[in-house]
């Protein structure tokens, strides 16, 4: 049984799926021409985009018709990766497998399609997480310096971001965030997130001119790589541990 609770107007709306309760986000912008509906990534609410003019009854509605969708979607989020030998982990698009051995040293150490790590077990979430963001960040600085390279702007400052809304962000003082978990992506993914927000230095919108010069800088296709990431990319956020 779907129940939706209205709480008083001080109190966020939330929708209860199959005794799952959902915080229910509406977001009206003057660029929308119908209402479109999301899971957010980590599945912690149900995001609604609607013109401004749009009702929250109709949005409301709108959900409730979707409802079977919503649950299926919740129960197909990706459920927490338990890090021990022989489990997987993505990284660059492919799947590693763990090879742990306790007496092993601590050192997380990159084979040919595996990870080697030693050390405690109660331990290994943690220093997998670091591996993984130090990964990030080195590839990431590496595709910055590309791209704005070829756009003709100074490297600016590069941030690790663990955002569940957003695989990059580029703030007015030119300061670049990007999201660790692309690490796991495909090359040409986590590249195309770092062109764009390269472009951003340059223009800060997006605009025919935009759009034309992450076009000139990004070498890959980037309506597929963005199709990628519509379609694969809450796999990302996987809970280690």
């Amino acid at each position: 049984m779907i129940d939706w609770l209205l709480r008083d107007k001080d109190q966020p709306l939330q929708l209860d799926l199959g005794g799952r309760l959902l915080p229910l986000a509406l977001r009206r912008t003057p660029t929308a021409r119908r209402m479109t509906m999301r899971l957010a990534p980590d599945g912690s609410e149900v995001r609604i985009t609607l013109p401004r003019w749009g009702r929250s009854a109709e949005a409301l509605q709108f959900a409730r018709s979707k409802a079977d969708w919503l649950i299926a979607q919740l129960d197909a989020m990706p459920q927490t990766a338990a890090l021990g030998h022989g489990a997987s982990l993505a990284y660059l698009g492919e799947p590693l497998t763990l090879r742990h051995d306790p007496a092993a040293a601590r050192r997380v150490t990159l084979g040919e399609g595996e990870l080697r790590v030693g050390g405690a077990a109660e331990s290994l979430t943690p220093r997998l997480t670091r591996w993984m963001q130090g990964e990030a960040r080195r590839l990431l600085a590496q595709d910055l310096s590309c791209y704005c390279l070829r756009a003709d702007v100074p490297v600016p400052r590069l941030m690790l971001s663990s955002a569940q809304r957003r695989w990059g962000s580029c703030a007015r003082d030119g300061t670049i965030r990007l999201n660790w978990r692309l690490v796991m992506a495909p090359p040409p993914v986590r590249r195309s997130v770092v062109a764009h927000e390269v472009t951003h230095l340059v223009h800060f919108d997006h605009s025919p001119r935009f759009h034309a010069l992450l076009e000139r800088i990004y070498e890959g296709d980037i309506r597929a790589a963005n199709r990628w990431l519509k379609r694969e990319g809450r796999g990302l956020y996987v809970p280690l541990g």
